[in-house]
């Protein structure tokens, strides 16, 4: 992890790094639970990943430095 943290670095903040690694974490998570685990997600799960992508999108909004 630190190596990627140091390649992406050069590309992205540490903040827009680690809301990344959120983002693929919780949808691993998804995917494994709904099959392995026959959970369907409830209207509040998807309303909340929802969130979790406004997240990412306010993230990579550039400002104007």
């Amino acid at each position: 992890m630190v190596p990627a943290n140091r390649w992406g670095s050069s590309l992205y903040t540490p903040y827009q790094l680690k809301i990344i690694q959120e983002v693929i974490t919780l949808t691993v998570f998804a995917i494994f639970a709904f099959f392995y685990f026959g959970t369907k997600p409830q209207w509040n799960h998807i309303a909340a990943f929802f969130c979790i992508l406004a997240a990412v999108v306010l993230t990579f909004i550039p400002l104007g430095k």
